[in-house]
């Protein structure tokens, strides 16, 4: 059905397949919210209504470990200096929040690379999985595109977030599954062949989500707040300051190339 049939067909009223409020209760997925989810923590039931799905205890707690391990509260981070300008500015929160979560969908910050990890993980299983080494698969990847999602970092080639989320991924006992033993494994042909790219948060967290079974969608739809807990402090460290005094340049510090200084003449008496 195309065209104007198919807004025809879907005119004076909203269909949905994930519920809706019906007056006297709210469904939410086939579930009364009020009796059937009450007990639900907030993370839980976000992560229930992007997947449908329900996770064990130890599963939860990873999923809610991956945001907050990575909240920073650092002015300087890129799309937390989105949330700090807006602050300074004296713009509303939902406003700051908002476009810093939306520069938050990089291409080689943020969410980006761990798009391009889940990405570069389900073709690099297939390809092993077919017989190609895995070697090989990287080598040619890299080839193309000069780089592998999750892999590498500026700044530091070490990702400080790693080691508490492993810990705690060992701890709860999830053990490894095949797209987090593939990352270390890639992490290896990396480092033998002395590419210099290390596996940083994104790859690690991409890896989990896939052995829980999350579709690209959902990772994406799960991992596009990963930083809001991080972006509120600097809305509201910039806000109690003076207004407009978030790093602020001077002249000085700007490298202009243009024309040197001109003198203006009216336009009426042509005098400088």
């Amino acid at each position: 059905m195309r065209g104007p049939a198919l807004l025809i067909n879907a005119s004076d009223s909203v269909r949905s397949r994930v519920g809706g409020w019906l007056g006297s209760r709210t469904v939410f997925r086939s579930h009364d919210l009020h009796r059937d989810l009450k007990d639900l923590d907030w993370f839980e039931l976000n992560v229930y209504g992007i997947t449908g799905r329900r996770f064990s205890p130890d599963q939860m707690r990873v999923l809610n470990a991956i945001w907050t391990y990575t909240s920073y509260p650092d002015t300087r981070i890129w799309n937390n200096r989105v949330a700090a300008l807006s602050g300074s500015a004296r713009s509303t929160g939902a406003l700051g929040l908002a476009a810093s979560v939306a520069v938050s969908e990089a291409r080689i910050y943020g969410i980006g690379p761990g798009l391009g990890a889940y990405d570069f993980f389900v073709k690099a299983l297939q390809e092993t999985t077919q017989g190609i080494p895995l070697k090989v698969v990287v080598k040619e990847h890299l080839a193309v595109s000069r780089g592998i999602g999750g892999y590498g970092r500026p700044l530091t080639s070490d990702d400080e977030r790693i080691e508490p989320l492993m810990a705690l991924v060992r701890e709860v006992g999830l053990g490894l599954g095949e797209h987090l033993r593939l990352a270390f494994q890639i992490d290896s042909v990396l480092h033998e062949g002395r590419w210099r790219l290390k596996m940083n948060y994104a790859a690690l967290v991409a890896a989990l989500c896939l052995d829980m079974g999350f579709s690209r969608q959902e990772f994406y739809l799960y991992v596009v707040h990963l930083f809001l807990a991080g972006m509120t402090p600097c809305y509201i460290n910039a806000l109690d300051q003076p207004e407009g005094t978030l790093l602020p340049l001077s002249c000085s510090h700007i490298k202009y190339l243009g024309h040197e200084d001109r003198s203006w003449r009216d336009r009426q008496d042509g005098k400088d």
